[in-house]
């Protein structure tokens, strides 16, 4: 490469990154944030399709029950199909198993909620916290059984043995809990403009970063003090 007057050096390597991207650093792949979009917009058809079959004020003021009926139906059976198409991409791999393994710095978090400490030092956290795993697991569970349900409801000959009047009591229980869970994840979401930024660009601030996720940052840059690659792990980090 070509260098200045007067230097042994690669121009390049004298110059200083460019301080926009110096302060973010990368946290979703374009698949990851596809997904998680994706999974979004099919919560939310089940979830309005839901109320409008349910609350009777929207049901007369959206009408055409079949087409709800339809709508809701499907939507709950593609739910999944982001997920899985998600699994081929490396990053959003490494973050499951990420979201699937709880640490002992997490019960830490735990118990630093409860307690209503705020610092870094007290809330420890890799790329998601112990709230985000919980949340992730749970949310998880909850889909699967609502989508058993919800084919026994439509399949009744599926289980005779399971009657459709249990179905629906569990799905009906299980869907308004997960509308809970969801207005709260929306509200925590709402609440924190980097981790909307995240999710919608792949990058955040660092400084946000090393507050709230400071293990994260430290398993990012390696032993060495590297940036590691997208969707890589350090093993034994957490641990």
């Amino acid at each position: 490469m070509p260098s200045t007057a007067g230097s042994t050096e690669p121009t390049s390597a004298a110059t200083p990154p460019r301080p926009e991207r110096a302060r973010l650093v990368a946290r979703f792949t374009r698949a990851e944030r596809l997904v998680h979009r994706a999974t979004g917009w099919l919560m939310l058809l089940c979830v309005t399709s839901a109320a409008c079959l349910y609350l009777a004020p929207l049901a007369q003021l959206v009408g055409r029950r079949h087409l709800v009926v339809t709508v809701h139906e499907w939507s709950g059976i593609l739910l999944p199909l982001p997920f899985l198409l998600g699994l081929a991409s490396s990053a959003f791999r490494a973050d499951l198993r990420r979201l699937n393994r709880f640490a002992r710095y997490d019960r830490q978090w735990l118990r630093a909620v409860g307690k209503r400490l705020t610092s870094p030092e007290a809330r420890p956290a890799g790329k998601f916290n112990a709230g985000q795993k919980i949340y992730a697991g749970w949310i998880a569970g909850a889909v699967l059984t609502m989508m058993a349900t919800g084919l026994l409801m439509w399949f009744t000959g599926v289980l005779p043995s399971v009657s459709r009047t249990s179905a629906i009591f569990v799905h009906d229980i299980l869907a308004w809990a997960v509308a809970a869970v969801l207005f709260g994840h929306m509200r925590m979401a709402f609440r924190d403009p980097q981790a909307r930024l995240g999710m919608r660009t792949g990058y955040v601030e660092r400084t946000w970063a090393r507050r709230l996720h400071p293990r994260w940052l430290d398993e990012e840059r390696g032993p060495e003090g590297f940036t590691r690659p997208r969707g890589g792990m350090i093993r034994g980090k957490d641990r």
